[in-house]
């Protein structure tokens, strides 16, 4: 065969290759999920690898959102108002799935919900169609230091003026101008609703009922007074207004707080290696108001299908692997998250890891859910706003109370 003939050959060769290739290529189905950057999203990223093995042709990247649930909503807000198709899968506050399933932004998922948590099913339950999936459950706890309340003999408090009691006790002794009594979320994020929510609660109030508003404007300045006093007191750091969820952690685990209003996500990052108070860190209910009942506020998060993204199908399949037990196991054990099956929280694996995740179950199947409302950003604006400018000294409880129900009544009427 002459050269030129050979060189010919090879080239026909070489642009058969390149087709395949390009075929190949083409046929790779690339999906973008949008994870909570507090949401463990390199644990997360080893199930996706998982995954990826599982599914040849499917590649799964990963976009961080912010540091809060607010900016993530602003984000999320952004993109899919534009009808982007860049995200598929959306990790969701579990206050969002009513908000963006009205607002047309996730697709419909077909699923059997019994298997879940009862208040997850709900939550994802919009109108009889099933708008998104659990990715794990969540609610607040009370963190504190096992070794100085046993150092005083001192019982977890079961209610706030125990909780303040056993911090002057401490203190008095510690005589430690670094350690505060207790730390909570003050910052004008979602994580002040349920600061203001949790002794609301716990008198036995509710804010809205059969989707009309049932404000207690009495019950709402007890609950900032509470949380002001704290600060006046010096139970709390003068700045608690500036507190967010992960300033509470970090200043938890590095020894510096007694007591800590936080959600489950903090376990995990109290006993890894940098910690200081690893081995020394107990979990219980979080307090009742005096003559009340202990309360605490609903989280967890979901898991969405933008109603944008060009691959449905794969994205709904990414979707239900990622809500499955299999996947809840794993994050409980390697993550410290909640799972979104009753069944777990009894499994020896999970309570081996983590052994307080045995008790759990009844705090978040009890746990109180925010308003379930469209117009939830409002909401939380109204609430969340308020909290912070009480704890700054910018408003009175009293005031501030009266702030939020006036608001309130032109959001929810």
């Amino acid at each position: 065969m002459s050269s030129g003939r050979i060189s010919k050959v090879a080239g026909l060769l070489l642009g058969c290759a390149a087709v395949a290739f390009a075929t190949a290529a083409s046929a790779e189905t690339n999906l973008k999920v949008f994870v909570t950057s507090q949401g463990q999203p390199a644990i997360w990223r080893t199930l996706l690898d998982q995954y990826e093995a599982r599914n040849p042709g499917i590649k799964v990247s990963i976009e961080l959102g912010g540091t809060t649930s607010d900016m993530q909503a602003q984000y999320l807000n952004t993109v899919l108002t534009a009808k982007d198709s860049s995200l598929d899968v959306l990790m969701l506050d579990v206050i969002r799935p009513a908000q963006f399933a009205a607002a047309g932004w996730t697709s419909p998922v077909a699923s059997d919900m019994s298997s879940y948590l009862r208040a997850y099913a709900e939550a994802n339950t919009i109108d009889g169609k099933v708008v998104a999936l659990p990715a794990f459950a969540d609610s607040m706890f009370l963190y504190y230091r096992k070794d100085l309340l046993d150092k005083y003999g001192l019982q977890p408090p079961k209610t706030w003026d125990e909780l303040a009691d056993a911090a002057k006790k401490v203190a008095d002794g510690e005589k430690n101008p670094n350690l505060q009594g207790l730390s909570f979320q003050g910052k004008a994020i979602e994580g002040a609703v349920c600061t203001f929510l949790v002794p609301y609660w716990s008198q036995g109030k509710v804010v809205t009922k059969d989707g009309k508003l049932d404000f207690d404007r009495e019950a709402a300045t007890k609950s900032l007074a509470l949380w002001k006093g704290f600060a006046d007191s010096g139970v709390a750091k003068k700045n608690i207004a500036e507190v967010a969820t992960d300033d509470t952690r970090k200043e938890f685990q590095a020894g510096n707080v007694l007591f800590a209003v936080n959600w489950a996500y903090a376990w995990a990052m109290s006993q890894d290696a940098e910690s200081a108070v690893v081995g020394k860190v107990g979990v219980a209910r979080l307090p009742a108001v005096k003559g009340g009942e202990q309360a605490t506020c609903l989280g967890g998060w979901e898991w969405g299908v933008s109603a944008f993204s060009k691959h449905q199908d794969e994205a709904k399949k990414l979707v239900e692997y990622l809500s499955s037990p299999e996947v809840s196991k794993y994050m409980a054990i390697n993550g410290s998250l909640l799972p979104t099956y009753g069944k777990l929280y009894k499994d020896a694996d999970v309570t081996k890891a983590v052994p307080w995740f045995a008790d759990a179950q009844a705090i978040v199947e009890t746990a109180k859910p925010r308003p379930v409302t469209p117009r939830y950003n409002e909401v939380s604006e109204a609430i969340r706003t308020t909290v912070n400018a009480v704890l700054a000294g910018a408003t009175t409880p009293a005031d501030g109370a009266a702030q939020i129900e006036a608001r309130l009544k032109r959001i929810i009427r």
